[in-house]
């Protein structure tokens, strides 16, 4: 391998590698994805079998959004789509964006590490199932670029994020096609020529008959994009028909009017090295299919060019939760997609703008533009937000005519100032910046405007939810104990994870209370529910229990008293609990469940498993209910772990098995740092994603001295 300063020579094993496992496993488009050294976002590194404009929008894609490629690399599997049915059905994203008939696996390159995924496609007419021995070779190939990554590491090769993807051909490289191995290449593909375009569009090849039907001559046409060079081609339905026949590698028909009065039938004949067209006037005999399948499916929306991006990122927009979600995708989709290399996004409040994000700027500078006043004339953002129009600066110098000192601060060339407007109101402002001077074509100023007010939305609904997480979480907070006592002779540790979905609230509960000196009481509760009602009784249980355990009841009485304390306030929620008494003097454990999942013992040399307490019924059913105590001995190193069901709680998973499953963690957990150990279980239990319920966990460790 070649030093860091010839990147191109860097990566010739690696594109060697990945264009021969794309041709092996027979597929017409592949894809290598590398993990940023933040491991935040997938990058595309290199691309085969399809121009890099198909790729724009998918050149970073965040590890957390939805998409073959992220599920592959999160979960270490292979994710497979057999159709484009199977598609829309797992990934609607993807689909939304990719509207052909096709299949695609996506596989981790997994090595001593995981390095990215490999992502590749196939047109619909393969078989809709995978055999072994194909999974075999994507996995083989998976391992081999993994090794080629790891050696490419070890010389120093620096992350590919932030460098524009590599396009290879299919095959071993890029082959420049002249005029007459087009026309070699056309004559394989199609009796009788029309005309021939590469993969990117161009045209390579052009009969006679063919210029005469579109009215130019070869020289005005060859290694121009059809829509560009023949204006009556200018429509997004054209180019998508071709777009199409590119992923979907099966013929498209499409008829144009030639001005003034010329119909033309357009037959598109794909293959790997390009396509073959034909061109027929109107009610002309048409060429034959080269096969009798052709998917139903091959009829798609009139989208195009930006387009295409612009109905991936609404997408995109609409499963933003967070105000910093909003952020992180203007940044690293938004920004690619549109070419700009800054960003500064601000959110109207109190009659000021208040920058919640920013790309590309010094934070000097973000200073001088910090809380400027929303009707500013120091920026064109104050004009654009009073009239609602966007603003778009070609050069510095078109700035600097208008706003003189905007221009000089910001050290950018070019800039589009995006208003933030829901129903008359301004919500914030987008501002797009170039380092090079940068011309906005009419398109590009329609789809900016366009994702303007998607971004809109988007912010306002994060911004509301933003403060709906700060009141549930404070108010969360304000219910479980801030600080847990210090207890002589027990080494203490919690762990709350509200659930994931709804209002990011929940009911469940622990405490440890202090017993004076030669006692303490550990307890843990689940409230049903995820919200408001959920949390207040969570917070009159937790009190009950306090209040109770002070008095000097044994544990069988604190639940019997706040048993009848929930159902005289008849709530309509049940609550499970789990209340421990430790006796240090009597070096006894009496322990109390009201349908809640069994402690955790661990005994010193890892001996570990759940404890058989006979469970009461849940607090708030029977007034009259018995809650039966079971008593341990209280031995120096002995540990209790408590938890609620929503750490061991899966589909599919039976309770007992997961429980044993966690006694089995535990036993291998290293108890020198509880809180460790803590972070430990809940890596174990797969917590990092989503989570349908709330999670309490409490670990008490007895060193004998109590």
């Amino acid at each position: 391998m070649t030093s860091l300063g010839d990147p191109v020579a860097d990566s010739e094993p690696l594109d060697a590698m990945f264009a021969e496992t794309v041709r092996r496993t027979g597929a017409s488009i592949g894809a290598l994805y590398l993990i940023s050294p933040d491991e935040s976002v997938l990058c595309l590194d290199v691309l085969c079998g399809a121009p890099a404009e198909f790729a724009v929008p998918w050149t970073r894609v965040p590890l957390a959004s939805p998409a073959p490629v992220t599920d592959a690399f999160r979960d270490d599997r292979m994710v497979w789509a057999g159709s484009q049915g199977q598609l829309a059905h797992d990934y609607p994203r993807t689909a939304l964006a990719l509207p052909y008939p096709l299949a695609l696996v996506a596989a981790p390159v997994t090595g001593i590490r995981r390095w990215g995924t490999l992502l590749l496609m196939w047109p619909a007419t393969r078989p809709s199932h995978m055999t072994q021995r194909e999974r075999g070779h994507i996995q083989s190939g998976c391992r081999r670029l993994a090794r080629l990554l790891e050696d490419a590491v070890e010389h120093g090769k620096p992350s590919p994020c932030g460098e524009p993807p590599r396009v290879l051909a299919a095959g071993t490289g890029h082959r420049l096609v002249s005029p007459a191995e087009a026309a070699a290449d056309f004559a394989e593909r199609l009796p009788g020529g029309s005309c021939s375009l590469d993969l990117e569009g161009h045209f390579t090849y052009l009969s006679s008959g063919a210029c005469a039907l579109l009215g130019r001559t070869a020289g005005q046409l060859l290694g121009t994009l059809p829509w560009q060079s023949l204006r009556w081609l200018d429509d997004p339905a054209y180019e998508d028909s071709y777009r199409a026949a590119v992923i979907s590698r099966e013929p498209v028909a499409f008829t144009a009017c030639r001005p003034p009065d010329h119909w033309l039938d357009f037959h598109l004949f794909p293959d790997a090295s390009g396509i073959s067209v034909r061109i027929v006037p109107t009610g002309a005999e048409p060429p034959p299919w080269p096969a009798p399948h052709r998917s139903e499916s091959n009829a798609t929306p009139a989208r195009a060019g930006r387009l295409y991006q612009l109905t991936h990122l609404a997408a995109a927009l609409t499963e933003v939760v967070g105000v910093q979600d909003v952020i992180d995708l203007v940044a690293d989709q938004i920004m690619p997609a549109l070419g700009a290399q800054g960003l500064v996004l601000s959110t109207a409040d109190a009659g000021r703008l208040h920058i919640t994000g920013y790309r590309g700027y010094t934070a000097e500078t973000i200073e001088q533009l910090q809380g400027l006043p929303v009707g500013t004339t120091f920026t064109p953002a104050g004009h654009s937000l009073d009239t609602g129009i966007p603003a778009f600066f070609a050069d510095a110098e078109e700035m600097r005519r208008v706003y003189p000192e905007a221009s000089r601060v910001s050290g950018k060339q070019a800039w589009a100032f995006l208003p933030l407007i829901i129903s008359g109101r301004p919500v914030g402002i987008c501002i797009l910046s170039y380092d090079r001077p940068h011309a906005f074509t009419a398109e590009e100023r329609a789809v900016m405007t366009s994702l303007a007010g998607l971004v809109a939305q988007a912010l306002d609904r994060a911004r509301l939810y933003d403060t709906k997480h700060e009141l549930a979480h404070g108010l969360q907070q304000a219910l479980l104990p801030r600080l847990l006592p210090a207890v002589g002779g027990l080494r203490v540790a919690a762990r709350y994870l509200p659930a994931t979905r709804g209002m990011d609230i929940g009911g469940d509960f622990y405490d440890v209370i202090r017993l004076g000196d030669t006692a303490a009481a550990a307890v843990i509760g689940d409230v049903q529910g995820h919200n408001v009602a959920a949390a207040a009784l969570m917070g009159q249980v937790r009190t009950g229990v306090h209040a109770h355990a002070t008095l000097g009841s044994t544990p069988d009485q604190v639940l019997n008293a706040t048993n009848r304390l929930l159902t005289e306030l008849a709530p309509d929620l049940f609550t499970s609990c789990l209340y421990a008494h430790l006796d240090f003097a009597g070096r006894r454990v009496s322990l109390a469940s009201a349908g809640h999942p069994p402690a955790l013992l661990r005994l010193p040399g890892r001996v570990t498993r759940p404890l058989d307490v006979v469970p009461g019924p849940l607090l708030g059913i029977d007034p009259d209910a018995d809650f039966p105590v079971t008593e341990i001995p209280l031995t120096p190193g002995l540990m209790l772990v408590f938890y609620t069901d929503g750490l061991i709680e899966m589909p599919g998973v039976d309770l007992d098995d997961a429980i044993s499953r966690l006694a089995g963690h535990l036993a291998d957990a290293d108890d020198r740092d509880l809180d460790r150990l803590i972070d430990d279980l809940l890596s174990k239990a797969d917590t990092a994603g989503q989570r349908i319920d709330d999670v309490a966990l409490l670990v008490l460790q007895y060193d004998g001295q109590g």
